[in-house]
């Protein structure tokens, strides 16, 4: 690709450099670098996922690597330089169906607290349908995630369970109930950190969708007396589609 440097790319490719922006995760051979982290595999990934989208792929790629490898290469996966190896380790851990969700959840810390941007989304993107799958477990297992110290965990919590969410499915039992969510969102109505924010507004703007008077009644409650210049930001943005904010 013209918009990424040829050294830039032949670094990405090999595997020894992670990418920096989305253009540069598009701009990889993935076939080639799934060659280089297990050769032979990168020709089946042509047949499985050449052709479709980069989500689509990467879960490909995750799928092709337990299989030939076996679970023990999740962990391996993790450790690779290469964000995009790492985050192939996420899909390895949502195509393998014997762990049960609170032990798929525990497996999946490593990739959501990854210090990479785009780990952590495709973390909780390979996780999505186990987790839409048992809606109100997963936001009871979810919901310590919100006292984590790290940021990155409190986000996954809310970002994978958007009600309408990017790049995947729509959960429809939080589209029509979202007050089910509020184990995860109370806890994080005065969110000292905008990343989690940014989750918890779009989080409510997805419910708005389909619930706005629920989403107002909540904000207005949230901003009640006493509130954090936080909480207002988060209900700023999150009622930011409706027409009387």
């Amino acid at each position: 690709m013209a918009d990424v440097p040829a050294v830039v790319l032949a670094e990405l490719n090999a595997g020894r450099a992670e990418t920096r922006t989305l253009v540069e995760t598009y701009a990889v051979d993935m076939a080639g670098l799934l060659d280089g982290v297990a050769p032979g595999l990168g020709s089946a990934l042509g047949v499985e996922g050449g052709g479709a989208g980069i989500t689509r792929r990467m879960a490909a790629a995750g799928a092709l690597l337990l299989e030939a490898k076996g679970p023990p290469v999740i962990d391996t996966l993790a450790a690779h330089p290469s964000d995009i190896v790492r985050a192939w380790g996420a899909y390895a851990l949502g195509a393998w169906d014997e762990p049960d969700l609170a032990d798929r959840l525990a497996r999946i810390r490593p990739f959501a607290d990854d210090p990479h941007f785009g780990v952590r989304e495709w973390a909780w993107l390979a996780l999505r349908g186990w987790i839409a799958a048992d809606i109100d477990q997963a936001i009871a297992l979810l919901a310590p995630w919100t006292a984590e110290t790290s940021p990155n965990l409190r986000r996954f919590a809310v970002e994978s369970t958007r009600p309408r969410g990017v790049w995947c499915k729509h959960i429809a039992a939080l589209k029509a109930e979202p007050a089910r969510g509020l184990p995860l969102l109370e806890p994080l109505r005065a969110e000292p950190s905008p990343y989690v924010q940014d989750s918890v507004a779009n989080w409510l703007n997805d419910a708005a969708r389909s619930a706005p008077d629920w989403v107002r009644a909540l904000c207005a409650r949230w901003r009640g007396a006493g509130a954090a210049p936080a909480t207002e930001r988060i209900c700023r943005r999150a009622l930011r589609s409706l027409k009387d904010p």
